[in-house]
């Protein structure tokens, strides 16, 4: 009787391979030989540590290897979730296969008190099936990618199954798969390509940077920001998004970001650093200086007018928060010590202000 899929069976873990192709593997990695995914899961993904606990509580059943039949080879399967599980037991059994981390790896499998000859595995019928199921669980799921995978991944659905419908509505579908809201899919999507774009170019020769190293967040976020879309001369509400791509200003913010100096780069790519660069991108004066000059990316700002809406609301919210102390006196039992000398303060600046404003204005008078 045929048995119906997807169904449990241990299997032997000689009978188990690593998928060579595994999204979460940095495309430098991808498509080479078991060797290479073994030394980068020992490099990079905490393998020794799961090694001790496997070697010292035994396989845990309820994290089932999601596996396919190999269809290359008789009776053997490719592992496509839980390669750094298998390396591991791998490596428990045949410390050899290590080229990194070699006495580690070998102490750890002379101390182990478990060294599992075969573990449990749900047999999926295609791989298919498995990456829709992954979908969920690594883009929004409980375990989740890094954001990189995760737009590799994507990309990798859109192309296999979405390539007959538009870029803008193929997003509308990968949100309702994955559970998620289009345009984060979009802003992942559109981040990866422009990712793609600078590893074509190497990282542009960057030292130490790679696909390892990349912080695609930097992408997905800057696509929030209005000026440095069009610096980039992306278009997200087209579906040809990267159409008008200016890869010199590419290669400028890629500078920016990544080369270091002195241990610093010259802009950061959290939120507080991409306001910066967005307002910055947004005043041409403040751009060529920060271009041409060597100014800081803080010295530029002072030079953007977003410097005038945030002193006008900070202004603002300093009279708001003294009217509703004002409205709330009345009510005050015990006044603080230190009220008469916090207002006399205030009194201060706010006529130090007043008086900075009088100069400015006076200066500008040329009668």
């Amino acid at each position: 009787m045929e048995r119906k899929f997807p169904f449990i069976e241990n299997i032997p873990i000689e009978n188990l391979k690593l998928d060579l192709l595994n999204p979460r593997l940095p495309k430098s990695k991808q498509g080479k030989d078991e060797k290479t995914v073994i030394e980068y899961l020992l490099l990079e993904a905490a393998t020794e540590e799961l090694m001790i606990a496997i070697g010292k509580n035994g396989f845990f059943a309820g994290e089932l290897l999601l596996v396919t039949e190999d269809l290359t080879e008789e009776n053997k399967y490719i592992v496509i979730e839980g390669n750094r599980r298998l390396t591991a037991v791998k490596l428990l059994l045949h410390p050899s296969l290590a080229t990194v981390k070699k006495v580690s790896v070998q102490e750890i499998s002379t101390n182990a008190h478990f060294h599992p000859k075969e573990v449990p595995c749900l047999i999926f019928k295609e791989k298919e099936e498995i990456l829709k199921y992954l979908g969920f669980r690594h883009i929004t799921g409980i375990k989740s990618w890094r954001l990189l995978e995760k737009a590799r991944y994507l990309s990798e659905m859109k192309a296999r199954d979405y390539s007959i419908i538009s870029f803008q509505q193929s997003c509308v579908e990968i949100a309702k798969i994955i559970g998620s809201r289009s345009d984060y899919v979009k802003r992942l999507l559109i981040g990866y390509e422009l990712y793609k774009l600078v590893e074509d170019e190497k990282f542009y020769q960057i030292d130490g940077l790679n696909d390892t190293r990349f912080y695609l967040n930097y992408f997905t976020d800057s696509l929030n920001k209005e000026n440095i879309r069009k610096f980039l001369g992306v278009n997200i509400d087209s579906d040809n998004p990267l159409e008008g791509i200016n890869k010199v200003n590419l290669k400028k913010i890629i500078y920016w970001w990544f080369e270091k100096n002195q241990g610093q780069s010259r802009v950061l790519g959290d939120s507080e650093g991409l306001k910066l660069l967005d307002a910055v991108i947004g005043n041409s004066d403040a751009l060529n200086s920060f271009e041409k000059n060597g100014t800081t990316i803080y010295e530029a700002y002072e030079m953007t007018d977003d410097m005038d809406i945030q002193f006008e609301n900070k202004i603002r919210d300093s009279l708001k928060a003294i009217e509703q102390a004002d409205k709330i006196s009345n009510k005050v039992k015990t006044f603080y010590i230190e009220l008469y000398e916090d207002l006399k303060s205030i009194r201060k600046i706010a006529l130090k202000i007043n008086d900075f404003k009088d100069k400015i204005i006076q200066q500008g008078d040329d009668f």
